[in-house]
């Protein structure tokens, strides 16, 4: 057995424990990755921890503190007031706008990561107003970011654009654009309708459990929930954080709320979108690091008004921190031994390029559910030039297969965009949230791949 192989399996092993035990999965990656890369691979401590991915670290602390800022002074809830109203009683408008939102942030060239900062913690704020499935907003906002990923002022569009050039197709730029968003827009409708027919499902069964009960609930001072419903609030159990339930009264009588609750626009709350507002222009405009940026806002808000430091930094997910980061040093570990390079040659060597074309999908799929979609593109690109070439495939659908397969996974909760949704979770509720995602992310790492696949290679679409 090769010394990659096993390093691939120590992997897998350490993810598995993680899944289906309380252990940090990337506590547990931290740690083999010293194990494997100086005992198996020869690699000095020092070179072990170059691998620790400081750049995500700082992504993540800084988008979670600023918007664990923007929760607790109550500047959500006035995005979400403002976002209702405009919304009205049209609650299918809600994803809709959400996933525009994210997709012209993306457009405009906001790395994933910051557009899902910036619309996450509003657009599921306003999907439990409307009882909209907390994941199902999720994944919506996630599939609009990646559907303006590969704009050509975008990072990710960026790095597939230089896989056209080097296959010779310097043409194809807007198609590969606007292909990769018409497939996340369809992506997107179709998360939505599966992720709220199943809850609704599960509710119905919930709501068929207590009706026989609905004559044995006991008020306390008229402050318990009508019998019969599953309704748990934000804090509420598990199903919470998948079935996010519209406000509704709590009182013995229940009251129907005919508008959105006003929320005021005091001074803080201004400053703090105005600080929103600065992260994007410093972050699209000026180029600058997304985490940087993050911290910088939040220190200033901070400053401002220092009584909100501590809620925030206590409710920042610290867990899901170390899980992502953990899991991609090791990765970064993997890379640095030769395991992921042994991997691309191999591919390279099958001699067909149909098939390396699908098999190289499938691993830019599974490789960037655990690591940078960003660093995978560029890992990758040095197979996908001779794959793209080849006279019987179009360039621009094998790197359009491509695009799509390494981007689709990253509501995975070992990347970053992943882990900022489940930073949107309660600290209890954290690990179903986990599981849900990661059940998503198999989905897509099973089922996309074959799909760009057979459209954009074997039938040459582009």
């Amino acid at each position: 057995m090769s010394l990659s192989l096993i390093a691939f399996l120590v992997l897998v092993a350490a993810f598995a424990v993680g899944s289906f035990t309380k252990i940090n999965a990337g506590l547990l990656a931290t740690v083999a990755a010293f194990g494997v890369g100086t005992l198996l691979a020869g690699m000095s401590i020092k070179d072990v921890m170059g691998q620790f991915p400081a750049g995500l670290f700082f992504i993540l602390v800084g988008a979670t503190l600023l918007f664990a800022i923007v929760r607790i002074n109550g500047t959500i809830d006035l995005l979400a007031y403002w976002a209702e109203r405009l919304a009205g009683d049209r609650k299918i408008l809600v994803p809709i706008l959400m996933f525009l939102l994210t997709a012209a942030l993306a457009s405009a060239g906001a790395f994933t990561p910051a557009a899902i900062a910036i619309v996450a913690p509003v657009g599921l704020a306003l999907g439990m107003r409307f009882g909209i499935s907390t994941l199902a907003m999720g994944l919506v906002i996630v599939q609009g970011a990646n559907a303006g990923a590969f704009s050509p002022v975008n990072p990710f569009g960026v790095l597939a654009n230089k896989m056209l050039d080097s296959a010779g197709a310097t043409d194809g730029s807007f198609k590969l654009y606007a292909y990769c968003f018409v497939f996340n827009a369809i992506l997107a409708a179709i998360a939505y309708v599966l992720v709220q027919a199943i809850m609704k499902r599960r509710m119905a069964k919930t709501e068929s459990r207590h009706t026989g009960d609905a004559g044995h609930v006991e008020h306390d001072g008229g402050a318990a929930a009508p019998a019969g419903s599953s309704a748990t609030g934000p804090s509420g159990t598990g199903t919470a954080v998948l079935t996010a339930p519209a406000h509704t009264s709590v009182a013995a009588e229940s009251t129907i709320r005919t508008g959105p609750e006003k929320v005021a626009a005091t001074p803080m709350r201004i400053l703090t979108l105005v600080g929103i507002g600065a992260l994007l222009v410093l972050t699209t405009v000026l180029g600058l690091d997304v985490g940087v940026a993050s911290l910088v806002i939040a220190t200033v808000l901070i400053v401002l008004d220092s009584s909100v430091q501590k809620p925030a930094v206590e409710s920042m997910p610290w867990s899901a921190i170390i899980l992502v980061t953990g899991i991609v040093t090791y990765v970064g570990m993997l890379e640095k031994m030769g395991a992921l390079k042994e991997l691309q040659e191999g591919i390279a060597g099958l001699g067909n390029s149909s098939l390396a074309a699908l098999l190289t999908s499938y691993v830019v799929a599974i490789v960037s559910a655990f690591a940078s979609t960003t660093g995978t593109l560029g890992v990758i690109s040095p197979v996908v030039a001779p794959i793209a070439m080849d006279p019987l495939l179009t360039p621009l659908g094998v790197v359009t297969a491509i695009a799509i397969s390494s981007s689709v996974v990253d509501v995975s909760p070992m990347s970053t965009s992943g882990a900022l949704l489940m930073a949107s979770a309660q600290p209890k509720d954290e690990r179903m949230f986990f599981r849900a995602l990661l059940l998503w992310a198999i989905a897509m790492i099973g089922i996309v791949p074959l799909l760009v696949w057979f459209v954009f290679v074997q039938l040459g679409l582009g």
